[in-house]
This record gives C-alpha cells, sequence and structure tokens, in this order.
C-alpha cells in the first residue's frame, strides 16, 4: 500500500454539487464578452487605447509568470486570470494616458495585490481596482486627461460626470432639472459633443476606454447570468441602491425636491455597469453567502452614490468597490452560512 500522501483521495462532507465550469473556462469566457465593449473603446479613442489595452495585458501575463517562478510555482498563465486583470485594469484608464501608467499598474495590480498575497483566490481586493486606483493616485493629471470621442485629432474634452461636478462646485445648478439638462446648456467647448440618453447608452462620450457602451456591455452581462458564471445579487443590489439614492437625494442639488433625482444619468455614464457586473462580482473578494453579498452591493452603491454627489471625484465606483472588498472578511464573519441539513428546532411546549 502506497502511503504516500500525495496519493490521498480527500473527500468533504456532503452536499457534493458537480459543476463543470473551471477556473480556466469561467475566465476565458469572462475576456471574450468584454472584448466587444474594449474594442468600441478602441473605435472611439483610436490606437494609443489598443496600445494601453496590449500593454496592460502583456505586462500582466509577463509579471505572472515572474512571480510564479520566484515562489518556484507551476506556470498557470493559460487559466486567463492575468489576461483578464489586464484587459479590466486598461478598461478603466483614460484613453489618453502614457504607455508607462499600464505597464507600472499591471506590475502593481498582479505582483502586489494578487502574488504578495499568496496568489489566485488569496488577493484581498480584485487587483484590476487595485491597480486603477494606483494609478489615478500617482497620476492623477494623466488619468483625468480625457478624449473626445471618434475624432483623429487628439482632442480632449470632460467626460458627462467630470462636466456635471465642476458645475456644481462652480454653483452653476439652478433652473436646471437635472444633469442632463445641465450639460445641454454648457458650451460646446466643454464636451465637444452633444449629449442625449441614446448617446450615453451607446457610448458616445468621453470616458475610461471599456466603460463607454453600456449596450455592449450589458450584452456580455447578460450571457454571464445566463450562464451562472455571475450571480445578480451584486449587480442588482449595487444598481439598485444607486437608482434609489440618486432618485431620492440628486434632484436636490439643483434646486428641486426629494425624489426627483435623474437616475438614468447616473447608471448610462461612469463605471457603474462595469464595475457592477464585472469587477464587483469577482469571487474572491466578495462575500460567501447571497445575504452577503446583497449587504457588498449595497455598501458599493451607496459609496459610490455619497461620493459622486458630495467628494471631491466626479466618480466613485473604483473606490466604492476597493472598500467594500476590505470588508468582505467582516461581512463573511457576522453574516454565516447556514449548515446544511439541520433543521430549525421546535420549541417544546
Amino acid at each position: 500500500m502506497n502511503n504516500n500522501n500525495s496519493n490521498k483521495l480527500l473527500v468533504s462532507s456532503s452536499p457534493h454539487i458537480q459543476n463543470y465550469e473551471s477556473t480556466k473556462s469561467i475566465m476565458w469566457t469572462v475576456i471574450i464578452f468584454l472584448i466587444p465593449a474594449a474594442l468600441f473603446g478602441v473605435l472611439s479613442f483610436g490606437f494609443n487605447a489598443l496600445n494601453i489595452i496590449v500593454a496592460s495585458i502583456v505586462t500582466s501575463v509577463i509579471t505572472e509568470i515572474i512571480a510564479q517562478k520566484l515562489r518556484n510555482q507551476r506556470i498557470t498563465i493559460n487559466d486567463g486570470s492575468a489576461v483578464l486583470t489586464g484587459l479590466l485594469l486598461a478598461m478603466t484608464l483614460a484613453p489618453s494616458v502614457p504607455l508607462y501608467i499600464p505597464i507600472i499598474s499591471a506590475i502593481f495590480a498582479i505582483g502586489i495585490v494578487k502574488h504578495a498575497f499568496g496568489g489566485l483566490g488569496q488577493n484581498w481586493a480584485n487587483p484590476a481596482i487595485a491597480g486603477r486606483i494606483f494609478a489615478f493616485v500617482a497620476w492623477g493629471k494623466e488619468m483625468t486627461t480625457w478624449s473626445t470621442p471618434f475624432t483623429l485629432d487628439g482632442t480632449t474634452a470632460a467626460t458627462p460626470l467630470l462636466a456635471v461636478k465642476s458645475a456644481l462646485m462652480e454653483g452653476i445648478s439652478s433652473n436646471f432639472s437635472g444633469p442632463l439638462s445641465l450639460l445641454q446648456s454648457l458650451p460646446k467647448e466643454i464636451l465637444k459633443i452633444d449629449i442625449d440618453y441614446t448617446k450615453l447608452f451607446f457610448g458616445y462620450k468621453g470616458g475610461s476606454i471599456g466603460e463607454v457602451s453600456i449596450f455592449l456591455l450589458l450584452i456580455g452581462a447578460l450571457y454571464l447570468l445566463y450562464r451562472g458564471i455571475i450571480t445578480i445579487d451584486i449587480p442588482f443590489s449595487f444598481i439598485g441602491t444607486v437608482v434609489i439614492i440618486a432618485w431620492i437625494f440628486d434632484g436636490t442639488l439643483y434646486g428641486k425636491g426629494f425624489f426627483t433625482g435623474d437616475f438614468v444619468f447616473h447608471l448610462l455614464t461612469g463605471g457603474i455597469v462595469l464595475g457592477a457586473f464585472f469587477m464587483a462580482t469577482d469571487m474572491v473578494t466578495t462575500p460567501i453567502t447571497k445575504k452577503g453579498r446583497i449587504i457588498f452591493g449595497i455598501g458599493c452603491g451607496f459609496l459610490t452614490m455619497i461620493i459622486r454627489m458630495k467628494g471631491g471625484y466626479p466618480e466613485g465606483v473604483s473606490l466604492a468597490i476597493l472598500f467594500m472588498n476590505m470588508l468582505t472578511p467582516a461581512i463573511d464573519r457576522f453574516v454565516k452560512i447556514k449548515p446544511f441539513g439541520f433543521e430549525k428546532s421546535k420549541e417544546v411546549k
């Protein structure tokens, strides 16, 4: 009889649930359904956006190889996790940033956030989110210089969220029904393009490379939900919280009453859709229970709107997700899994 521990069969307690999805299949499926939104960003902003995507992915893969070599681990770049991190990181960057920003940010995301804490499955935060925030803190000017979509002359323009935030901070908010009417009244040189809900939905606006086309992101998200790769708990509670807070309070910023806010504008601008479906749903850094994931999503939505409405930054999705990533262990500690197979005790009369 072979007493080698490596040959022992380890059997966990029941129930045993068969699932034919692997890490590799999940990662590559997500990548495939992010590609249309990423390519739309390249079409919108030009080849520098493509260079950013390629630089981020290649650096992520190379950093993964080096980290696994240094840790004497098997090279697992074919599982797609490093490629996905590089793609997501690039999609959250401004389309005009110099190439050293995605390169250094990808090294930070993979080398520090992921492998310094044990590698895949042991990272405390979503590496792409952490890499994006690292880039924003280190290169604030470059990360907030936005390109005008569908132009080849490299002109810059404000994003809808940035234009609204700037107008609110300057006190230009009265006599408007909401953020959309405010944007439509601004001088042409601020946005460089006309804005309406349709253009915001399909992606004719400034923003990060991969967040502009809500339409293409939703197509990918719906397929991931259909396949069961992600669950609806976090996106529903995240987006639902944004809708409720914006509807109740956003109108007060424009001299209106409560329950008059334009929640549609908040959903169609910034990174809420990309964040809610593709980044906040990271299985490693989110709670394991359904109730915990709902709490996580509510926290993301609440913090996003607090930053958008009261903070100094126009967008708060990345910061909100990172903060809730840090709270995930606490949520898992207090929102526990109900033991399988136990019947609730009945009171003896």
